[in-house]
């Protein structure tokens, strides 16, 4: 039986009270888009990691960067189109090459190559993006309406124990380097496999201290505890964290305990929170199944993560580092390099100030560079660099 319902006054009251809510909130979330898109027009939001070198490397055509024109749209987490509407400012490209080069002795070429990627990519977009290699650069290629573009080491297995490669990865441009992969090296034990050394070695802590003498960011995701603690008591300048999260919220090796947290204000360091599902989402870490039934993390599970280590180390001492194109795919939320302002929105919606905004997007990146870059200057007034080896740190025969 059809039955034909009439709309009385009460109904159309309770109709225009819901589209008048909807409404409401349709304009309260305009309104922290509109928020997080003003600070992000503004500074230049930094993300500490991007895998696109990697990417082009193992793209249909490898290594070869014309074809894998980021002017188009691309297959993965990244392009121009993306990076503008995500507000990207200032982007660190992982130039990675995995632990595994050195049982074949090829780290350093790899490792080469890999920078020589990463600057065709920036020098055949020039309009676009930048090279960055000071804090002064970064406003600079803001300022030009560019994506100032910097490089980070992921591994310091690349150096292969040598000082002077580290000098010459500088030379090329590096501003950061993550002291390990997820294997051990001689002089450092890694996040993933069991401790051998309890940290940093004497050639280890000599790698820190060269770090700081060059400028160079001491990167500490990817290490085992002991080694960020190694770090913290050696370093002079502040260290980063350029993929990472909360160990707190999402037990996983490579997130951050908070000892380590605790520890971030005195040295003045930052830990730039990561995307990567399994290091979010404890569902996710825990998940032994299937690809197709893998839980997903979303871009609350970053708030979380992002305002625990604000309620642990400090305003002053969380940054983004997604992991793009490192990763098979993004938090939903977060599905790519375009949607930064969403979570910059979300932040806003819980509360967040227009200052504390920026200083998660680029304040407290800029402070640390600011102080690594001086730092540097005092110790290059203060001595030579080290020729120190890790056969006569370490004993070890040659």
């Amino acid at each position: 039986m059809l039955r034909i319902l009439t709309r009385t006054p009460a109904m159309a009251v309770l109709s225009a009270l819901v589209l008048g809510l909807a409404a409401a909130d349709a304009r309260a979330q305009d309104e922290h888009l509109e928020i997080a898109k003003r600070v992000l027009s503004s500074a230049p939001l930094f993300d500490g990691h991007n895998d696109l070198p990697w990417a082009i490397r193992n793209a249909d055509a490898p290594r070869d960067v014309r074809a894998y024109d980021i002017s188009r749209p691309t297959p993965g987490h990244t392009d121009l189109a993306r990076l503008r509407a995500g507000g990207v400012g200032a982007q660190f490209w992982s130039v990675y090459v995995p632990a595994s080069v050195m049982e074949d002795g090829g780290g350093a070429r790899m490792q080469l190559e890999q920078i020589d990627i990463a600057r065709q990519i920036i020098s055949d977009h020039r309009e676009d993006l930048g090279l960055a290699l000071t804090a002064a650069d970064v406003m600079d290629q803001f300022h030009r309406g560019k994506i100032a573009s910097m490089l980070g080491m992921e591994g310091g297995h690349a150096i292969e124990n040598s000082l002077g490669a580290l000098r010459a990865f500088y030379a090329l441009g590096v501003r950061y380097m993550t002291l390990t992969h997820s294997a051990n090296l001689p002089w450092a034990d890694s996040c993933c496999e069991l401790p051998e050394l309890g940290g940093l070695s004497a050639f280890g802590e000599e790698v820190v201290r060269e770090m700081n003498w060059l400028g160079m960011l001491v990167d500490i995701s990817h290490v085992s505890p002991g080694s960020m603690h190694d770090a913290l008591d050696v370093a002079e300048a502040p260290v980063i964290f350029s993929h990472s999260s909360a160990r707190a919220v999402t037990d996983h090796p490579r997130n951050v305990p908070d000892d380590v947290l605790r520890r971030l204000p005195e040295n003045g360091g930052a830990v730039m929170v990561t995307f990567v599902e399994s290091f979010v989402n404890q569902d996710v870490t825990n998940y032994v199944g299937p690809p197709e039934g893998r839980p997903r993390a979303t871009l609350a599970d970053v708030v979380a993560h992002i305002e625990h280590i604000r309620d642990v180390a400090g305003i002053d001492h969380v940054a983004i580092g997604g992991d793009f194109d490192g990763i098979d795919r993004g938090p939903v939320g977060l599905e790519d390099v375009s949607t930064y302002p969403a979570l910059f929105a979300e932040l806003s919606r819980r509360g967040w100030t227009e200052s504390e905004l920026r200083a998660l997007a680029a304040d407290n990146l800029l402070r640390v560079m600011r102080a690594a870059e001086a730092t540097a200057r005092r110790l290059q007034a203060e001595r030579d660099p080290s020729m120190a080896t890790i056969e006569e740190l370490d004993g070890l025969v040659p």
